[in-house]
């Protein structure tokens, strides 16, 4: 291809790369800001970061492209941000919620920075070495790929699984599309052919960012679905018998009010079955709709509604699991707001408590 064509796509690609991923940059640093700094969760921030590398990546381009001489130190500085651009999209995966269980206790170690770090120190000292010496720099281009499989492995697991954890099966499905196309661009850069190498490394850095962008409104829409309503907002139909021709088992409750859903069904063991359904029961009388907790002190000669603390623990624990799965939900944003959503104590201390719900909103089936 003529040198001069080569000189203006490679200056294209490089205004393309700067202009776009900077931009990327800002906007998944923006949603960070407004939702993720309250969180407390720094992952999309790392996974910004990678895509600023990109950015800088795209700089590099334009400002060597008018200088051949120093097409060493370009192919340097474009190693090293790509290494760069790896290492921190595995500091990003530690603050996923949804992790591929194999490599769970890995992520979650906290000798992860060393894990994924020392792979890094390996391939970077190479590459200044390379860069400063004027040699060869086609083992810079092996050094890069092989971390960047490595990061491609355990991105493609873990973006798989956040995705089938929110229920988003195609963008599952596109996420290992995605990373595919990326293998491929890799295997590019150990080929002499600039112009495809461009083509792939601009579709992978879009549908990578896509993905990224994807992921972020994941996890915006499970905060919302996850938001515990209002005692008002919320309505519970008690479910005793298997309906013919339904998939709804006995023993279930139905709760609507919850964003995104209709409804919600929650299996319940016959115990605490039995337990919700007469706080509801309670709140439907008019004359005393209180449940007793038996104190430790008790009066042999006296029958209480419920035995211990533990007993009402166990039963918004089972609603929890229900409603989003064991192990999804915490105690700060779902435990306490959903007991304060279903239940009130009794002002005076009397270890009395009732169904805060509103008797319109309950439903028996009998």
């Amino acid at each position: 291809m003529d040198t001069q064509v080569s000189h203006e796509i490679s200056m294209f690609y490089g205004w393309w790369e700067l202009s776009v991923c900077l931009f990327a940059f800002l906007s998944l640093m923006s949603i960070w800001y407004h939702i993720g700094k309250k969180q407390h969760d720094y992952g999309p921030v790392w996974l910004a970061l990678s895509v600023l590398c990109w950015a800088f990546s795209g700089l590099t381009e334009i400002v060597f492209n008018n200088i051949p001489s120093y097409s060493n130190y370009k192919d340097g500085l474009t190693s090293i941000l790509s290494l760069t651009n790896s290492l921190f999209i595995l500091m990003a995966l530690p603050w996923f919620k949804y992790l591929p269980a194999p490599f769970t206790p890995l992520i979650k170690s906290k000798l992860w920075p060393l894990i994924i770090g020392i792979p890094f120190a390996f391939a970077l000292i190479p590459t200044l070495f390379k860069m400063f010496l004027v040699r060869e720099a086609y083992i810079i281009n092996e050094l890069d790929v092989v971390y960047a499989l490595l990061t491609l492995i355990f991105l493609g697991f873990v973006l798989w699984e956040s995705f089938i954890k929110r229920r988003l099966l195609l963008l599952g499905w596109l996420a290992l599309i995605t990373i595919l196309v990326t293998l491929m661009a890799q295997i590019y850069k150990l080929m002499d052919n600039n112009i495809n190498l461009l083509l792939f490394s601009a579709i992978f850095k879009t549908s990578l960012i896509m993905l990224f962008f994807a992921l972020a409104l994941s996890w915006v829409k499970e905060l919302t679905e996850t938001l515990i309503p209002d005692p008002f907002q919320l309505k519970i139909k008690f479910i005793k018998k298997k309906a013919q021709k339904s998939s709804t088992m006995p023993n279930s409750v139905s709760l609507i009010g919850f964003p995104g859903d209709k409804e919600r069904i929650v299996q319940l063991t016959p115990a605490l079955y039995r337990l919700f359904k007469e706080f509801a029961l309670r709140k439907q009388d008019m004359n005393d709709d209180w449940l007793e907790i038996k104190p430790k002190n008790f009066d042999v000669s006296k029958e209480y509604d419920i035995n211990d603390h533990n007993e009402l623990k166990r039963l918004l624990e089972a609603i929890l699991n229900g409603l989003f799965g064991k192990k999804n939900w915490t105690k700060d944003k779902h435990y306490e707001p959903l007991k304060v959503t279903l239940f009130e104590m009794s002002e005076n201390r009397e270890r009395k408590i009732r169904l805060r719900i509103p008797k319109e909103n309950i439903y028996i089936d009998f």
